[in-house]
């Protein structure tokens, strides 16, 4: 099936690792134009050199802090026309309201939770004029399934939720989408972090953090290229109806006794 991605300008923040650097690498393969964005201008480099080394793709590269409002702006500023924003950048740490400082609260919501609000609404300055455009926030099962010891991201989450929700409502009236996706353990870097600390809050110990993936669906963690998949599939025009939504994907584990 050709998805008709084809030549489309992609711009993927959090795009040097993990789910990010997975969904550019699946756009690639679709024959879009990939800009990965991430602070770390080597970890992108080598990224963008393995995605076109793969798929002979149009990759671009550019380091930024995206907690910093400036950095946001120049970006956007930088690259005007793009038709599809993925917001992925973002990595909110563990811990309990008794763990968590007002500082580190203000810091990880500075990255993801404005970084993601300030990018929506500098793509959809440029994208209502042009009546196009496709905004996907990939934002996390902590949204809808908040966890006491994840409380800075679950709040957090629970906010993106809504603000795509909300935002994809009315900007289809001038023909752009904005979706969301809340993708529950993956397996990367950031979540071994993660769980690590959940085990420590838990059990007072993080090397038990293996206990704490017993029972997952499908009897595994989920892999990025999945969460990429369904991004790249929903972005298509063939799915053009789609706006307004955060789409679970999390095996049913939200429902599981």
């Amino acid at each position: 099936m050709d998805l008709q991605l084809a030549g489309k300008k992609v711009l993927v923040t959090g795009g040097s690792k993990g789910i990010g650097v997975a969904i550019g690498e699946a756009f690639a393969a679709e024959g879009a134009n990939v800009i990965l964005v991430s602070r770390s201008a080597d970890a992108l480099n080598a990224a963008a050199d393995d995605i076109r080394s793969r798929h002979q793709a149009n990759v671009t590269t550019h380091a930024a802090d995206l907690s910093q409002e400036s950095a946001r702006e120049a970006i956007m500023a930088r690259f005007p026309d793009i038709d599809i924003l993925v917001n992925n950048a973002g990595a909110i740490p563990g811990g309990s309201i008794l763990d968590m400082s007002m500082a580190k609260w203000t810091e990880a919501w500075a990255l993801k939770v404005m970084g993601y609000i300030h990018m929506t609404q500098l793509a959809l300055q440029q994208m209502k004029p042009r009546k196009s455009g496709t905004i996907i926030n990939i934002i996390g099962m902590a949204g809808p399934a908040p966890r006491w010891d994840y409380i800075c991201g679950s709040t957090g989450n629970a906010g993106l939720n809504a603000f795509t929700k909300g935002i994809g409502s009315g900007a289809a009236d001038f023909g752009v989408r904005v979706f969301g996706i809340n993708p529950a353990a993956t397996r990367t870097d950031r979540i071994m972090t993660l769980t690590k600390t959940r085990a420590q809050t838990t059990f007072g110990d993080e090397n038990r953090w293996e206990e704490l993936l017993q029972g997952l669906p499908f009897g595994r963690l989920k892999e990025p290229q999945e969460v990429a998949a369904l991004t790249v599939m929903l972005a298509a025009p063939q799915v053009a109806y789609l706006s307004g939504t955060v789409i679970d994907m999390d095996g049913g584990g939200q429902y599981r006794r």
